[in-house]
């Protein structure tokens, strides 16, 4: 990977390092079932994974906010409502990253 591919993975590892965020994530990984190999994503409305967090609303925007700077996610409205969608092409990189671990 170019030394110039590495600010995004830093900025995505950073928003990952807090517990909270960590958390969100991968219960928004669960919820959306993410299918790399096809490239589909399918969204996730934000209430449904608040239930499963123990921080408030407010909390829970604040780390969404984090996770679509750093480039994990992207968000959009349907209504009032949230819509969280995990971005392929980063989970990708992340992916890569591990994979190339795991080949040591």
């Amino acid at each position: 990977m170019a030394r110039t591919d590495l600010k995004p993975l830093a900025k995505a590892f950073a928003a990952l390092s807090n517990p909270n965020r960590l958390q969100l994530f991968l219960n928004l990984l669960e919820e959306s079932r993410l299918d790399l190999a096809k490239g589909r994503v399918h969204d996730c409305f934000l209430a449904k994974l608040l239930d499963n967090l123990p921080i408030g609303a407010s909390t829970v925007s604040h780390h969404v906010k984090e996770l679509e700077n750093a480039g994990l996610i992207e968000t959009s409205r349907d209504g009032k409502q949230l819509i969280c969608s995990i971005r392929p092409e980063m989970m990708k990189h992340l992916g890569a990253i591990f994979a190339a671990a795991a080949d040591r």
